[in-house]
């Protein structure tokens, strides 16, 4: 049987990482709550406005819009991976990667090369790991992504969409349902007009009246609802980020929790053991002695 004093310094250790699990825990439970405020406030405009883009892309007018209308040629296109800066968030890093790396071979058939960009130092370092070269890597987006943030990220590939050295963006990211719901997707954001194929059949080819110009309105609505769907797509990967990281800290407490039942189960035993071997000695002493 183990020494005592080994089990109880056991016993202190795993009741120290306890702490700090149960503490990560507590703080990814306040932190989830905030992000998914946030992520459900831009829930209902990034839908609505998402929606009207689709409608205009299914809608067959006249007017076109660079950004809903896919390019000639395919020449260039970027994956952007979105993924933690740290770990300890239970599968949710591989999955959103397993998710990326299978688009990557897909998408390679058709375009040859993927410009692979990522957010997150988890992602990176996997890339790395596996030499997979990345032309870009962001690792100031947070928990706390901020709209300004991703406004120049969004713009950059705004303008190079225009200029015509991007022909596609998909975007690898765990997805936000609910409490109980993430998953990883990879979704195409450029050429709009991919984000009404899922429901175009079911649109019913609106009618518009435009007040100027088709155009004027066209050349703000359809580069908002871009830059709030790439948004939309961080404080996804954010909340389900904190959620992910609360139920692996739960799950490490409840298994620190058993692991010091059963240490100190163990610890009185021995210590037990030991409390009646020095009586028997201390008996056989006094026999001895008589």
């Amino acid at each position: 049987m183990a020494k005592a004093r080994a089990l109880d310094k056991r016993r202190r250790s795993v009741k120290s990482i306890r702490k700090i699990t149960r503490t990560m825990e507590l703080i990814s439970r306040a932190q989830f709550k905030r992000a998914m405020d946030r992520a459900s406030a831009a829930t209902a405009y990034t839908r609505r406005i998402t929606d009207l883009v689709a409608h205009l892309a299914a809608a067959g007018m006249q007017v076109k819009h660079p950004l809903l209308t896919p390019h000639a040629e395919n020449k260039s296109m970027v994956l952007l991976v979105l993924t933690a800066n740290r770990g300890l968030c239970g599968g949710y890093n591989s999955g959103v990667l397993r998710a990326s790396q299978a688009a990557m071979t897909e998408r390679a058939e058709q375009w040859g090369e993927v410009r692979l960009e990522v957010s997150g130092k988890r992602g990176a370092a996997n890339f790395k790991f596996r030499k997979i070269p990345t032309a870009e890597t962001y690792t100031h987006f947070n928990e706390k992504v901020r709209f300004d943030q991703v406004n120049l990220l969004a713009t950059r590939y705004l303008d190079e969409y225009a200029a015509g050295s991007l022909d596609r963006l998909d975007v690898a990211y765990m997805k936000f349902e609910s409490l109980s719901r993430q998953y990883p997707v990879v979704e195409t954001l450029l050429p709009m007009g991919r984000l009404g194929d899922h429901s175009a059949a079911g649109l019913g080819g609106p009618q518009y009246d435009f007040l100027p110009s088709a155009e004027s309105i066209l050349d703000e609505v359809v580069p908002a609802a871009f830059k709030a769907q790439l948004f939309k797509c961080f404080l996804d990967a954010a909340v389900s980020e904190q959620i992910a990281r609360m139920v692996a800290m739960k799950a490490a407490t409840e298994n620190a929790d058993a692991m010091i039942s059963l240490l100190s189960m163990s610890y009185n035993r021995a210590r037990q053991g030991q409390i009646t071997g020095e009586l028997l000695e201390i008996i056989g002493g006094a026999e001895a002695v008589q």
